[in-house]
C-alpha cells in the first residue's frame, strides 16, 4: 500500500457532500492512508444526502506539520467552514508547506477564503466559478487536474478522475 500510515485529514461540517467524503476517503484508505475526519466539534453530522459522518478529531487540534495532506470535499459544508479562522489558518499553513490539498466541487470556497487560489488554475462546481475567478484563480474546466500541490476535482460525477489525480499526487510525494 503506497500511502501506509500517511495522515490525511478531511475537513467536514453539516451538509458535506457525502460521496466526495466517503468515496475519496475509502480510496485513500485502500492505499493505506490514515484518514482523519475533522470537524468543528465531535458531534455526528449529516452529509448533503443524509449519510451520517462522525468526526474523530477537531479541526482546531490539527497541526499542519503533522499532516501528510488535506482534503476539502464539497457540498454545503465549505460555506460553513470558511467562516472559521482555524480552518483558514490550517489550509494556509498546509499550503505554505506545499503539502497536497485535494479540493473538489464547492471545497474551493475554503481555498478561496484561505487565500491560496490567486494565480492558480482551479476547477469546481460551476456554482463557484465566479467566486474562484474573483479571487484571482484561472478557471480550467476539466474533470480533475493537479497544479503544484493543489489537486482539483469538478463534481461528484468526476470523483473517479479526482481520485486518480489525488492518489497519483500523494504517491509521488510519499
Amino acid at each position: 500500500m503506497k500511502l501506509n500510515g500517511k495522515k490525511i485529514a478531511f475537513l467536514v461540517a453539516e451538509g458535506v457532500e457525502d460521496l466526495e467524503y466517503y468515496v475519496v476517503a475509502m480510496r485513500l484508505q485502500e492505499e493505506g492512508a490514515e484518514v482523519l475526519t475533522a470537524g468543528l466539534d465531535l458531534k455526528p453530522l449529516h452529509g448533503k444526502n443524509g449519510l451520517v459522518i462522525t468526526p474523530d478529531t477537531l479541526i482546531k487540534d490539527l497541526k499542519a506539520d503533522k499532516l501528510f495532506a488535506l482534503v476539502l470535499p464539497g457540498g454545503w459544508a465549505p460555506d460553513k467552514l470558511r467562516r472559521y479562522a482555524e480552518v483558514k489558518e490550517l489550509v494556509a499553513k498546509v499550503n505554505a508547506q506545499e503539502k497536497i490539498i485535494g479540493i473538489i466541487c464547492h471545497g474551493g470556497l475554503v481555498a478561496i477564503s484561505a487565500g491560496i487560489v490567486r494565480g492558480k488554475h482551479a476547477i469546481g462546481s460551476l456554482g463557484i466559478k465566479d467566486d474562484l475567478e474573483n479571487a484571482g484563480a484561472i478557471w480550467d474546466d476539466r474533470p480533475a487536474f493537479s497544479e503544484g500541490n493543489l489537486v482539483w476535482g469538478r463534481v461528484v460525477a468526476d470523483i473517479p478522475d479526482f481520485n486518480r489525480e489525488l492518489v497519483a499526487a500523494l504517491v509521488e510525494r510519499a
